[in-house]
């Protein structure tokens, strides 16, 4: 199949197959996605999601071929460095709007990670609001649909308050040369489906994600199921997978929404063990947007840490860095450090004590500062100094919309 320039791309309108309705926002519009051109059924869908898959494939061959051939060179998304990236150096942003429209002229298109009825998709609806979903059946996916023109923009959970991080996400958001445009935190009701006719004494299994499974598991005691947990890739695969194969002495954990998209029964509703269960999600875009200071914003960053080479070189290079910004009374929303791939272990050679190994970490950080504050700009330029890598990943306004544990549907 002959693949399509990124300008076709850009001037293609791509029309929706099917709407979705939700009562407080303009629909929803799902297609199946390949090249630009939209399909009909799900064989399209998958046959594009295959083609960004095997990209993917090839270029993870292709960093460990280049790794290696030579381990002082690493491969990120095609750039062959990790160099520190000087803050007048950083990428100028194409646009002062927020939510620019895309440059093809058609409506937005989001890319979201599962299938329709997923709570990513109420996530992209409610992010952006008449615009049209795409699904992919990974995370890596969504990254790439973004980077080839097939999506203007990617909503990805990156948190959850009671599950933690997604650290998947956080692992493809330094891979790749996205940037955060935006947030957006949805509360999570999930609901126990099954087909119609079913009922709860019938089923011997629970299938759904498995945070999505951690989250209701007091509830489900509380029902009196005596019943086999089994975890699938996402709530609202979960779903369909009941109702496409007839599964009769199965259940679902997962949306409304989904009950309604595959014709499945609700049995119990709003069973999440905590009612102020909420995921973060993150807006990606090619290019980033201009801060501003008119309204609160976050900036997420990540850095690796460098010192003296003493065995406290992580710990008191760390706290030069959280320094920056407690002087400059910043607040950090989010620490999370993560495996530095690259070099993860750190081996130190004492005469007196012997070989000690120490695990290095990337860490990303969101703090409460627009990169428009000279404060903000300043905390850079000092943690510059404490850093072997640091990358801002984006800066963007806060979701300051008012929350309450309430249906997820109705968002």
């Amino acid at each position: 199949m002959q693949a399509l320039s990124p300008s076709f791309l850009r001037t293609r309108s791509i029309p929706s197959t099917h709407r979705i309705i939700t009562p407080r926002h303009p629909p929803i519009r799902c297609a199946y996605t390949q090249n630009g051109v939209v399909g009909v059924n799900r064989a399209d869908y998958q046959t594009m999601c295959a083609i960004l898959a095997s990209k993917v494939a090839c270029e993870q061959r292709a960093d460990k071929s280049s790794n290696s051939s030579d381990h002082s060179i690493t491969t990120v998304n095609g750039h062959r460095t990790l160099d520190l990236i000087p803050i007048g150096n950083l990428p100028r942003p194409l646009t002062n709007d927020l939510s620019p429209a895309p440059l093809h002229g058609a409506e937005l298109r989001v890319a979201y990670q599962g299938v329709p009825g997923a709570y990513s998709e109420a996530a992209a609806g409610k992010a952006y609001p008449g615009c049209q979903a795409i699904p992919c059946d990974q995370f890596e996916v969504a990254f790439q649909a973004v980077e080839l023109w097939i999506a203007d923009r990617a909503v990805l959970p990156v948190e959850n308050s009671l599950g933690g991080s997604i650290h998947r996400n956080y692992d493809l958001l330094l891979r790749h040369r996205l940037h955060i445009v935006g947030e957006v935190q949805l509360p999570v009701h999930h609901c126990l489906l099954a087909l119609p006719g079913v009922r709860k004494e019938y089923l011997t299994r629970v299938i759904s994600h498995p945070q999505a499974l951690a989250q209701c598991e007091h509830t489900l005691t509380k029902l009196g199921l005596n019943v086999t947990r089994e975890a699938v890739d996402d709530t609202a695969g979960a779903a369909e997978y009941v109702a496409h194969n007839g599964l009769r002495d199965t259940a679902a954990i997962a949306s409304s929404r989904a009950a309604e998209l595959y014709g499945l029964q609700v049995l119990a509703d709003g069973i999440q063990d905590d009612s102020g269960n909420v995921t973060r999600f993150v807006m990606l875009a090619r290019d980033p947007i201009i801060p501003r200071t008119d309204r609160p914003f976050k900036t997420s960053i990540v850095f690796a840490t460098q010192g003296d080479g003493g065995s406290n070189k992580g710990t008191s290079a760390l706290f030069k860095v959280l320094s920056a910004f407690a002087f400059r009374n910043i607040s950090l929303t989010k620490i999370e450090s993560r495996p530095h791939r690259n070099s993860p272990i750190r081996i130190i050679d004492d005469a007196n004590v012997g070989t000690a190994k120490h695990f290095e970490y990337m860490f990303y950080v969101d703090f409460e500062a627009s990169m428009a504050e000279p404060r903000a700009q300043n905390a850079l330029a000092e943690v510059q100094e404490f850093t072997s890598f640091l990358r801002v990943l984006g800066s963007y306004p806060m979701d300051m919309s008012p929350w309450s544990p309430s249906r997820t549907d109705e968002q």
